[in-house]
């Protein structure tokens, strides 16, 4: 299973989420704690939102840990939005197209778990995808295909009613498989940060959230500090969302 993260608030440097806190995401890509691969280095990469809602992004094949360009990127880009990942495949080849955060127009997605029995489902699932969707896939991971089916089902117009029906979806679709979908994923449209848990068996992959002192918010797979003080584990089934207007504003919303 990967591993990421995520901040909402007052700009930070990339490094701030991805290197320097003592249980960084570096650190778990080497030794992860709540995950069955401690190493996640088949790549990683990041994504940021500029003040006029531009979105960068940089990823890599290189494990985090070994990419000398990371502490230099790290050290420079500031942003108040940030996701980050790093991954451990368990479908897809160590090429960069596979690497997360995948991105279209403003939208960035990152993903932790599997899509069950997914060589068996993945022909019915693209064939849902409409042209200028499908052409966008550049990857051949369940998390890619995960991405344009939430946008194929309405993400930009509704984002609770879109990952509930591709959950639905996704369910139906795997319902003979003896495997189950687990998915976390995290995902962003440059104004607000949204996070989705769900697992067929009950056994969704960890995500927790932590209110910074400044007045953000962090989501991580695993504490990013070895204190695990104030950090919540975000619910399962319901969809959160965050954005950061005056203050920061954090909900739950349930899946319909």
């Amino acid at each position: 299973m990967c591993r990421l993260a995520a901040w909402i608030g007052p700009s930070i440097r990339v490094e701030d989420l991805i290197l320097t806190p003592s249980h960084s995401l570096v650190e778990q890509s080497l030794a992860a704690v709540e995950s069955k691969m401690a190493v996640n280095g088949d790549g990683y990469g990041f994504a940021w939102y500029a003040n006029d809602g531009r979105l960068g992004i940089y990823r890599d094949v290189l494990p985090a840990w070994g990419d000398s360009n990371l502490a230099s990127l790290g050290a420079m880009l500031e942003s108040g939005l940030i996701l980050a990942h790093v991954r451990a495949s368990t479908y897809g080849a160590v090429a960069r197209s596979n690497c997360h955060p995948f991105v279209s127009g403003r939208w960035s997605f990152m993903h932790n778990g599997q899509i069950a029995d997914f060589v068996r489902c993945r022909r019915k699932l693209e064939a849902l995808l409409p042209d200028e969707l499908y052409e966008q896939r550049a990857g051949i991971t369940d998390s890619e295909l995960l991405f344009l089916l939430l946008l194929k089902y309405g993400l930009d117009k509704n984002v609770s009613g879109a990952c509930a029906q591709v959950l639905d979806i996704l369910n139906r679709a795997t319902a003979s498989t003896r495997q189950p979908n687990r998915i976390t994923v995290v995902f962003s449209n440059g104004q607000q940060l949204f996070a989705l848990r769900h697992a067929t068996d009950g056994k969704c992959p960890g995500l927790y959230s932590k209110r910074s002192k400044n007045g953000g918010l962090v989501l991580a797979s695993e504490p990013l500090d070895r204190d695990s003080a104030g950090w919540e584990a975000v619910a399962a089934d319901s969809l959160l969302s965050v954005q950061l207007n005056n203050e920061l504003e954090v909900g739950y919303q349930p899946l319909h």
